[in-house]
């Protein structure tokens, strides 16, 4: 049977967006390939045709995952800074939301992921490292700019993880209106972190 041309690429595209939002919401371990390819609309021999090894998914995945964010922060900050906003700040709020914490499918690769990654190969932590860089990266160009790069890049840091940690404690605290004021906080943390000038 002849495919249209792109065939494949869409069918990859197709498994690493299952995949992407799987791994977030259950965690790499808990996702099986054969679950996965069937929600893709595929069956579990094709797998190969697309990937060597559940890692090599595992990596396109994450990468996948943080080509999202990246874009949604990018669009994030420049619907911000035309409406006259803060972009950090636009950041920072759309991060440490009520919907972020309870969609982890459709959300950050870091926070659902890094424990998990940090006990894996490391190829595929070198993919998460590079994707919370490029995040830090985005936080430190909103900085003042009165800030040294070397200060913004650290504190750029410092309010990635603030963000990554604040968003794990709401996701796991089962007392709505607590799990709700831990975002606030968060939030206003990251803020005052960013503000401060060293």
């Amino acid at each position: 049977m002849r495919y249209e041309k792109g065939h494949k690429e869409q069918t990859r595209k197709r498994v690493l967006d299952v995949a992407a939002a799987r791994f977030r919401a259950q965690g790499i371990e808990g996702t099986g390939v054969a679950g996965l390819m069937a929600d893709a609309g595929l069956t579990h021999g094709g797998f190969y045709a697309h990937f060597k090894s559940k890692d090599d998914l595992v990596r396109a995945a994450i990468a996948e995952a943080h080509t999202g964010s990246r874009e949604m922060w990018a669009k994030e900050v420049k619907a911000a800074k035309e409406r006259g906003e803060d972009g950090l700040e636009a950041i920072v709020h759309r991060y440490l939301r009520a919907a972020h914490r309870d969609g982890p499918e459709a959300g950050c690769s870091v926070a659902a992921l890094a424990q998990e990654v940090a006990r894996n190969d490391a190829e595929t932590r070198d993919v998460m490292a590079h994707a919370a860089d490029e995040m830090a990266t985005i936080i430190a160009s909103e900085l003042s700019p009165s800030i040294p790069e070397e200060t913004a890049r650290e504190t750029a840091y410092a309010i990635f993880g603030l963000l990554i940690g604040t968003l794990q404690l709401a996701r796991v605290t089962t007392d709505k209106a607590l799990s709700e004021a831990i975002l606030r906080c968060g939030q206003n943390a990251a803020l005052r972190l960013a503000r401060h000038k060293a």
